[in-house]
């Protein structure tokens, strides 16, 4: 056996009986490494750089770069471990379908409903632009949520929930893995998503929750997240309301965001009241 051989066999030792959370850690690491030989050059050809705001037209291609080397990784490790995606909760059968579509009716009907009840109490206004093609971007905006939803959903309630639970309980894991999925929206855009940060952590944990009660799958959790994408996504690129500050941001959200007010944060929390339920 020569260097090389022992080197990697030692780091793949060290990798297996290292702590869970340091696993979770070192994925993340490789993951970013793997990714920034081809997020640099792309976002000098995009012209952005850390830490001026992302446009939509710079953060799709760079997002799309990042999601696609993720199911890989899981795949090597995976095989490493001798494990399959559906310990993770995916399994692609009717079942999963189900509840990805009964996920995504939910999570879309209740972002409705939330601005629904903001446009009764006259905090935001309705509007629909004439040239708007709101087919095309309801239709863009879809398959935008299912992708990047399903790509979180496997990394956060899949594999590193997975992970911590080697050595942590269920709620503590949940825990740890919806910090780490708020948190790492900060790549972004830091000065939006600072006050996004308590509503992005309910919301890995309603995520969990719907995991368990979807008795490990992923698809409850996927479809549900990616009905909030679908649903916000959609108002935002389509201009469908606007906010008539009639009361403070604080309660329909800082920035225009949801997740930054206590609607948002009502909204999670009545989800996960109905998930609890179920």
């Amino acid at each position: 056996m020569n260097q090389f051989e022992r080197t990697v066999g030692a780091v793949l030792l060290f990798v297996v009986e290292a702590p869970a959370l340091l696993r979770a850690i070192a994925f993340l690491l490789v993951w970013a490494i793997c990714w920034l030989p081809i997020a640099i050059p792309m976002a000098i050809a995009l012209k952005w750089h850390p830490p001026k705001p992302l446009e939509a037209k710079q953060k799709l291609p760079l997002l799309a770069s990042l999601y696609l080397i993720a199911p890989l990784l899981l795949w090597g490790i995976a095989g490493v471990e001798g494990v399959s995606f559906s310990n993770y909760g995916l399994t692609l059968n009717p079942r999963i379908l189900f509840s990805m579509g009964l996920g995504l009716g939910g999570g879309a009907i209740g972002i409705a409903i939330l601005f629904a009840i903001q446009s009764a109490l006259g905090w935001v206004d309705w509007q629909i632009e004439k040239d708007a093609k709101l087919l095309q971007i309801l239709l863009t905006t879809l398959l935008i949520g299912l992708w990047v939803s399903g790509t979180e959903e496997l990394i956060f309630r899949g594999f590193l929930l997975n992970e911590l639970q080697q050595d942590y309980s269920i709620w503590i894991a949940a825990i740890i893995s919806s910090l780490i999925f708020a948190l790492l929206h900060l790549v972004w855009e830091s000065r939006e998503t600072l006050p996004q940060l308590p509503g992005l952590w309910l919301m890995g944990m309603v995520l969990v929750l719907a995991r368990l009660v979807d008795n490990g799958s992923l698809g409850l959790a996927w479809g549900l997240h990616a009905g909030w994408i679908w649903g916000i996504a959609t108002i935002d690129t389509a201009k469908l309301v606007k906010y008539t500050d009639k009361i403070s941001p604080w309660i329909t959200g800082l920035s225009e965001k949801p997740l930054a007010g206590v609607m948002g944060i009502l909204c999670l929390l009545a989800t996960g009241v109905v998930l609890m339920r179920i």
